[in-house]
Order: C-alpha cells, then structure tokens, then sequence
C-alpha cells in the first residue's frame, strides 16, 4: 500500500491543516507536471504522469476527513475504518431529523409532479421554498455538529503528536469519529438531493 503521507512529505497524523497540505501537492505537482517533460522520453513521460496521479490520489484522500483516517488507520493497523450501519448514540436524533425532513421533501416533490392547476402549483412553490429553507437549515445543523467532530479530531491529534506511546489507544476513537465524517456526508448529499429536485 502506498503510504500517501510520505508521498506528500505529511507527518502521518489525524489532522492535517488542508491550506499547508495544499500548498504541498501543488508545490510537488509542479515539479512533475507533464509540462515540463513534453521533449522527455517516453519512459520519463510515463514515469512523470504516473507520479502525477499517485501524487493527486495522495492529495483527494488527505484532504477529506474520512479518507484520510480510514488511510491511517490501514497504515497503523492493517484495516480501514468500520462503515457505522447506524449511527452513533449523540447523532441518533438527528438522523431521525434528516429522515423526517427528506421523507416531507419527498412527499411534497410527489405533489409538485401531480399538480396541473397554475394556482396549485404557485401554492406548491412556496411550499416548496419553505422546504428548501427547513432542509438548509438541517444542512448548517449538520455543520455545526460537523465542526465539533472537528475538534474533537484535532484534539486527539494532539495528543497523538506529543505521547506516541497513546496512539494505539487512540485508534477506536479514530474509528468514531471515521464514521462520523461518513454519516455527516452522506446527510449532506441527501439534503441537497432533495433540494435540487425542490428547486425545479
């Protein structure tokens, strides 16, 4: 397994700042971009553009939360994160909350499609903009709850970075907090979903 920390000269750790991490992949893309070896060789052209996309894969999984401890995790313990089926105890209500929101989204999408009268459907219009604003309300909630989880990260790393000794009883949490970021993206997407298909 390539160990995309190394591979963007990152220390292998739970947070990383992503404006320095970006700053890092352009950096070390620039030195390889294919640009720059258009009279190269076919073997130096093959190598460059290889490296290239190993240095993008490294970047696309380091930047997002999950991805990047679900790759740490494999690299530390030889095993990715556990998809939550459901999840945790301090996130149950929401998911409630997004199901209910997205089910009413669901329901009022089926009567935009079935109304014929332009009056209904003026009426269903505004439903429909009061719907959008209860789901992007749920959207910062997610945000909020988001951020917390952010900075639960965020300490864990720093406890990872100054007593190495605890970072093995670091990783369930970091098991946790993996599927956390899973289950806040996959909020996200449902909502915008739903207000995508209220907005026409």
């Amino acid at each position: 397994m390539t160990d995309y920390f190394a591979l963007l000269n990152e220390p292998r750790r739970p947070w990383l700042d992503a404006n320095s991490l970006k700053q890092k992949f352009r950096a070390l893309s620039g030195e390889v971009h294919p640009d720059r070896v258009h009279n190269a060789g076919e073997a130096e052209k093959r190598a460059v553009n290889q490296r290239c996309t190993e240095l993008n894969a490294a970047y696309n999984c380091l930047r997002e939360p999950k991805a990047r401890l679900r790759h740490l995790l494999e690299l530390e313990r030889g095993t990715a994160i556990k998809d939550l089926r459901q999840p945790p105890n301090d996130l149950v209500d929401l998911s409630f909350e997004v199901g209910r929101v997205c089910r009413d989204a669901d329901r009022l999408i089926a009567e935009v499609a079935k109304a014929t009268s332009p009056l209904l459907k003026v009426q269903l219009f505004e439903r429909s903009q009061n719907q959008i604003e209860k789901l992007n309300a749920l959207q910062q909630t997610i945000a909020a709850q988001r951020e917390q989880v952010v900075e639960e990260l965020k300490a864990i790393d720093a406890e990872w970075q100054s007593n190495p000794s605890t970072r093995g009883a670091l990783l369930p949490k970091l098991d946790v907090i993996g599927g956390q970021f899973g289950f806040f993206a996959r909020w996200n997407q449902q909502l915008q979903e739903q207000m995508v298909r209220l907005a026409f």
